[in-house]
């Protein structure tokens, strides 16, 4: 999963401090070829640094050619990706540390079964607690 970014060591800490994943490699892509599929004018400098967590593959994107911006809150009931779900061995443990990382916590959802969290760019993740797991059925 690609996800834009404003700052890319801001983020890594985050991803990698807070939730868990591990760096695995980055690379400068040319403007050449990268700016048609990506459907942007270049100049555009993309760096992309893909981060693993149990098998998922989450590539954090930025560009040193060209401004980010944010776009609208995303709502849950919006077509496309909401959030990332993610486990964690201690639910209110992460929750005491997301603003220590550049997060923010979104109060009301929080229970003693989820939250959701935003990253420092406002990406929506949903932390539940490890044990949730148990009740999975069986991967295909």
């Amino acid at each position: 999963m690609g996800l834009c970014v404003a700052d890319r060591d801001r983020s890594r800490r985050f991803y990698e401090g807070l939730l868990g994943f591990q760096f695995w490699w980055e690379l400068e892509l040319p403007d050449e070829g990268t700016a048609q599929l990506l459907r942007l004018d270049g100049p555009i400098g993309v760096h992309a640094t893909y981060l693993v967590r149990d098998g998922f593959v989450l590539e954090l994107i930025d560009y040193s050619k060209r401004d980010v911006h944010a776009g609208s809150e995303r709502v849950m009931d919006q077509v496309g990706l909401t959030h990332m779900s993610l486990s964690v061995s201690d639910l209110a443990a992460v929750l005491a540390m997301v603003e220590e990382f550049g997060g923010s916590v979104i109060d009301e959802t929080v229970t003693e079964q989820f939250a959701m969290i935003r990253d420092p760019d406002g990406a929506a993740d949903r932390a539940a607690p490890d044990s949730w797991l148990a009740n999975l059925p069986p991967r295909p």
